[in-house]
């Protein structure tokens, strides 16, 4: 019987799964076993990590609209819920994401916006 040669088909597979490990260190980039089981905890993290990353952008904008209205001296609005309750009210349709842009890029501009809502 022949010898079969399954080279090419074994290097792929193997190439495959080092992609992933190639960047860890120590046993996990050279080891196949430990290598294999940092691959399923690699695609646990980013599968959890994509949610996660919506949550802590969210928190982040929050707190970037909340120090720009800290920081203003005539104390139109002192609280970040205020402020976004009295956004929606009014059926302004800015998100946090594009309120904090505004906030950090033109602070005056939040404050008018914020005047504005306060005259209606």
């Amino acid at each position: 019987m022949n010898r079969t040669i399954r080279g090419s088909v074994a290097r792929k597979r193997r190439t495959k799964s080092d992609s992933f490990t190639s960047s860890c260190r120590g046993a996990r980039s050279r080891l196949r076993k430990t290598g294999s089981q940092q691959k399923i905890k690699v695609l646990v993290s980013a599968d959890r990590d994509r949610y996660r990353k919506k949550r802590d952008f969210r928190s982040l904008w929050i707190s970037r609209i909340n120090a720009i209205i800290v920081q203003n001296k005539e104390k139109i609005y002192n609280i970040y819920s205020n402020l976004m309750f009295n956004l929606y009210k009014s059926q302004m349709l800015l998100n946090r994401k594009i309120v904090a842009q505004i906030a950090i890029l033109k602070g005056d501009c939040l404050f008018m916006i914020a005047n504005k809502i306060i005259q209606k």
